[in-house]
């Protein structure tokens, strides 16, 4: 049986609570999946995040959730999305540390998929990155995430409220390659009667090891 292993990991505001499942199998790759906005109900046990990371674990990776600062047994106050990419950094360090042999990836749900590719346009561990309902139309500017040219994944609901298919399809269309887009017909935001659609396209994307070809 796969394991699941709840602990703290030491981060720069204090103690952030994680859990990492284990695949089956010796791990081909060890990810990270960062959860929505922290105000507003955003954490580790979030579905969309339960779901991404047991479709990376599924195919061969190690998968790790953690709260942001402030929110579940996670140390630390909210700071508006600054702190929080030193959280993302720090969870990232961990992985290093626990896989060190490993090709790191990254990804989040959200405002927790504007904090990873933020991270990963200055920071050259992430091998692939993926982005679940990347929140385009309300982020003021979006420039850094031209800055991430390692192998993409972005998956958004065609009626997301934050960005459907038409902003997104936009947004990511003069992005670097390589990068993959799937819009999931009749879905909002959270994915709501979708998640099953959700997990077998990013199966789909990690069992094609994207990472390799960093």
């Amino acid at each position: 049986m796969a394991q699941n292993e709840a602990f703290k990991l030491r981060g720069p505001a204090g103690r952030l609570e994680a859990i990492l499942i284990h695949p089956q199998t010796p791990p081909v790759a060890a990810a990270l999946v960062c959860h929505a906005h922290p105000l507003q109900g955003g954490m580790m046990h979030f579905k969309v995040v339960f779901r991404a990371a047991k479709a990376l674990q599924a195919n061969g990776l190690a998968a790790l959730r953690f709260n942001f600062r402030g929110v579940g047994l996670s140390e630390g106050a909210h700071d508006h999305g600054i702190g929080e990419q030193d959280d993302v950094s720090a969870a990232l360090g961990e992985l290093e540390r626990r896989f060190p042999q490993l090709p790191l990836v990254l990804g989040g749900f959200s405002f927790g998929s504007v904090m990873a590719l933020r991270v990963a346009s200055r920071d050259a561990r992430p091998a692939a990155v993926f982005a679940l309902g990347f929140p385009v139309a309300s982020l003021p500017e979006t420039s850094f995430v031209s800055a991430v040219t390692k192998p993409r994944l972005f998956v958004q609901g065609e009626n997301d409220s934050f960005g459907g298919r038409e902003a997104i399809s936009a947004f990511v269309k003069p992005l670097p390659e390589p990068r993959q887009l799937h819009v999931i017909d009749g879905s909002d935001h959270f994915f709501t009667g979708h998640l099953e659609s959700l997990q077998r396209t990013i199966e789909a994307w990690a069992a094609a090891r994207p990472w390799q070809g960093a």
